[in-house]
């Protein structure tokens, strides 16, 4: 019995001695920082940090409302990527003013109604490129000039003079040949204007430039071509799109 007390004393002993030491350093760490936090270390008696972290703000209303004038700051709503309607490039959606306000009807005529069949149609309905309809064209000048084309906007401002860009036209793509002998010139734009307005605007030009005009139709599709004596040709092809705009292409064997 006694030796089962002695025993048993020896194993409470450390666990005494263990629960009257002093804290762990971890723990007086933290007993030292909630003591500066709290105000109540060395800091404390330090004027100067006493004064940095005790004294009022001073802020000038004056120019309180320039502060971060230069800063960069989020925009108040996403930006818009949105494409602008095609009604803002001309004076009217209908394509009859230009965007300066100009009247796009000048030197207009009553173009004659479609005759006959619309094989133009078909050559339209079949081509993919504005180089495949250009190769298709009765022309031969036309259609042997179609395999140079090079594919630019800038093509747009060496068409004819006599056979120039609708005034309200939103240019889609285009093409030219200048070389060895080649005028060609081919342009696919589209207009606020209906069909007619615009069939109007071109049979008037053409035919005060001596071209003959011949009026080709099927359903939607209107075609107007024509020569001229000195060897120049042109096509215009004419049909309505989705959004009830005018889809214009235009080829022409003399451009500038």
């Amino acid at each position: 019995m006694i030796f089962r007390t002695r025993a048993l004393a020896w194993l409470i002993a450390p666990l005494t001695l263990a629960a009257c030491g002093g804290k762990p350093a971890a723990e007086n760490n933290l007993d030292s920082l909630d003591a500066e936090l709290a105000g109540n270390g060395a800091n404390a008696s330090d004027p100067a940090m006493r004064g940095a972290l005790q004294d009022q703000i001073m802020v000038d209303p004056a120019l309180a409302g320039q502060s971060n004038a230069d800063a960069i700051r989020p925009p108040r709503q996403p930006y818009s990527g949105a494409i602008p309607p095609d009604s803002v490039a001309g004076g009217k959606t209908d394509g009859t003013l230009t965007a300066s306000g100009s009247s796009s009807s000048g030197g207009s005529k009553a173009t004659p109604a479609p005759s006959g069949d619309c094989p133009q149609c078909k050559v339209r309905d079949d081509s993919v490129t504005l180089g495949a309809l250009a190769s298709r064209q009765a022309d031969r000048n036309t259609a042997k000039c179609a395999h140079a084309l090079q594919y630019s906007t800038s093509w747009v401002q060496r068409l004819p003079t006599d056979l120039p860009l609708y005034p309200d036209a939103r240019v889609d793509e285009a093409a030219g040949a200048s070389a060895n002998g080649c005028r060609l010139r081919v342009v696919s734009f589209s207009t606020g204007a209906s069909i007619q307005t615009v069939l109007d605007w071109y049979y008037g030009r053409v035919t005060t430039a001596g071209y003959s005009a011949e009026h080709q139709a099927d359903d939607s599709q209107h075609v107007l071509g024509g020569t001229r004596k000195d060897g120049a040709a042109y096509v215009i092809f004419l049909q309505t799109r989705g959004d009830g705009r005018t889809e214009v292409d235009l080829v022409a064997n003399n451009g500038n």
